[in-house]
């Protein structure tokens, strides 16, 4: 246990420098068609201005204060601008000052003059923009379990950085362009225990864990490398600049970041929204039931329903159950019961493909105890439950649903007795078909 245990705790060891790690949107940067001719832009700040720091520090940001020189590079790796000198600019023109003093004063081998220093090259585009938020635990999560003093828990945490870039003519002082991004950081921590006695005098503890957090560097150069492919993309599409082959406009990265753009349906919270149609819906649950009441050792029976509901918002449903199952304990008694309800469903999170809901609602219980020989009886009964409901699609949802129907007047199991009406408790596995429109 311990030998396969070592491959998680490396020891530190020194490792030679390497080149930076590139971001996953550096290759599509770098594979951008060529223009027709190059963007002389300038850039004099990009800056952080989000106003984050770290949790627990008081004078460390959350994000670098160097990206300016990231977007000088991903401006270099698109192949689509000329960059120039501007963060540093009182330092080049003192070199300059100093180039210009020294070929003042002394001649070429020949005693000639020197020629003057040639003229700074100016910009048509100036880029401005920065990192505008830093957005901390937009999403957080985790799932634990500990018995007899050994178990394992799991955290994680989601963080998102959004870039602005935008383009402006140095001639005529018009925003040409304004592009944003962002990008999603995500911290994960899984770790395991164990804390027991061995012996009345001896404890044996053990812990191991290990924790990821994606680089925030990296996640701002990816944003920042994103926001330079769109700068060029929706340029192009603009007419502000062009391809020097104009059919690299009809290529595969063009018309996959157009599909891109158009299919995304928005964030809520960094998931996409999912919203469930409205009009009618109908369904089918399938599961088992127990009968509780005045005798012991009540069975486990099959039971299942059909479902025709009404869907007035994404929230809100009201409809009519049509159900049968039965209800038994061990040696007393064993019945069919066919039911039929009126309900009302709320669910709680009806933008998320994954909802919780309540269910509430009232009916009547038909006790068939010989099918052949139908004698009904009747037990008007409330209902109430609590389910969970995935949307496959925008059509199709599965549920797992807990529920308990309440008998109002005691005697499903011919005893009134007790403080208590006989219920049932069931637990069902079903699904649900949308045929209304969003």
């Amino acid at each position: 246990m311990l030998n396969g245990c070592a491959t998680y705790m490396q020891p530190f060891e020194r490792s030679p420098a390497k080149v930076g790690s590139e971001s996953k949107a550096k290759g599509s940067l770098s594979s951008l068609p060529e223009p027709s001719e190059k963007i002389v832009a300038a850039i004099y700040r990009f800056r952080d201005q989000s106003g984050q720091y770290k949790s627990g520090a008081n004078f460390s940001t959350a994000v670098t204060q160097g990206s300016t020189s990231i977007l000088m590079r991903a401006l270099e790796e698109s192949g689509w601008f000329t960059t120039i000198e501007r963060e540093g600019l009182s330092n080049l023109l003192n070199e300059r000052q100093i180039i210009q003093s020294v070929r003042a004063q002394h001649t070429d081998g020949n005693g000639n003059q020197l020629p003057p220093i040639t003229p700074l090259l100016y910009a048509g585009v100036l880029l401005e923009g920065g990192i505008i938020s830093y957005d901390t635990n937009v999403i957080t999560g985790g799932l634990g379990v500990r018995y007899f003093g050994a178990g394992g828990s799991g955290e994680f945490r989601q963080d998102q950085v959004t870039i602005y870039l935008r383009a402006t003519s140095t001639q005529s002082g018009r925003v040409l362009k304004t592009v944003y991004t962002t990008k999603t950081i995500i911290s994960q921590k899984v770790d395991g225990s164990l804390f027991r006695f061995v012996a009345p005098t001896r404890m044996l503890e053990a812990e191991a864990g290990y924790s990821f957090n994606e680089p925030t560097t990296i996640a701002v150069t990816e944003a920042i490398n994103k926001a330079v492919k769109s700068l060029v993309i929706e340029g192009v599409d603009d007419g502000l600049w062009f391809l020097k082959n104009e059919e690299d406009k009809y290529s595969d990265i063009f018309q996959n970041y157009y599909n891109g753009k158009d299919e995304d349906p928005g964030i809520d919270y960094g998931r996409a929204p999912m919203l469930r149609p409205g009009g009618l819906a109908v369904g089918f649950n399938g599961g088992v039931q127990l009968y509780e009441g005045n005798y012991a050792n009540s069975l486990l029976r099959p039971a299942g329903e059909l479902i025709l509901r009404y869907q007035f918002s994404p929230k809100w449903g009201l409809g009519l159950q049509a159900g049968r199952g039965n209800i038994a304990a061990d040696g007393k008694f064993e019945k069919n019961m066919n039911t039929g309800e009126l309900r009302g469903t709320y669910h709680l999170l009806s933008t998320q493909r994954i909802s919780p809901f309540l269910l509430l609602g009232g009916g009547v219980l038909i006790e068939d105890q010989d099918i052949f020989e139908f004698k009904p009886e009747y037990h008007p009964y409330a209902t109430g439950g609590l389910g969970l409901e995935l949307l496959l699609s925008e059509r199709l949802g599965a549920t797992a649903m807990i529920k308990n129907n309440y008998s109002i007047l005691d005697g499903l199991d011919g005893i009134s007795n007790g403080y208590i009406n006989d219920n049932i408790w069931s637990g069902q596995l079903g699904l649900t078909w949308y045929l209304g429109r969003n």
